[in-house]
């Protein structure tokens, strides 16, 4: 898509730090933070706290948080799994103006000149 490491990590923490997933759109049900509406770096902070452990029912393989109240999708687990994009999932989960700095941009620059697919 031409995007680097550091704004691929920015751009999905961004869409995963609003909103929620629905099972009846997507196969996969809950939101990923606490606070849903609020933008925020709570997605790489949560992601890196919280114990994560494969969700027991009969949707898509999601993964929930201790509470059960929260979700994330097996690619969010490869975030912190591929030692490239835990580096960003680290920096973002210290550094709240560091994540809006590189999401801004990032958000700018597929806004304003779509994506490379070749």
């Amino acid at each position: 898509m031409g995007f680097g490491d550091e704004e691929t990590v920015a751009l999905i923490g961004g869409g995963h730090a609003i909103g929620r997933c629905h099972r009846e759109r997507s196969g996969f049900e809950g939101p990923w933070t606490f606070a849903p509406t609020t933008f925020s770096n709570e997605f790489f902070r949560l992601l890196l706290e919280e114990k994560w452990v494969p969700k027991k029912w009969d949707g898509n393989a999601q993964f929930e948080d201790s509470s059960g109240e929260l979700m994330m999708l097996p690619t969010d687990m490869a975030l912190i799994q591929c030692l490239e994009y835990k580096k960003y999932v680290e920096k973002f989960a210290k550094d709240e103006a560091a994540f809006f700095e590189v999401f801004s941009k990032a958000w700018t620059r597929l806004m304003e000149l779509g994506t490379n697919l070749k």
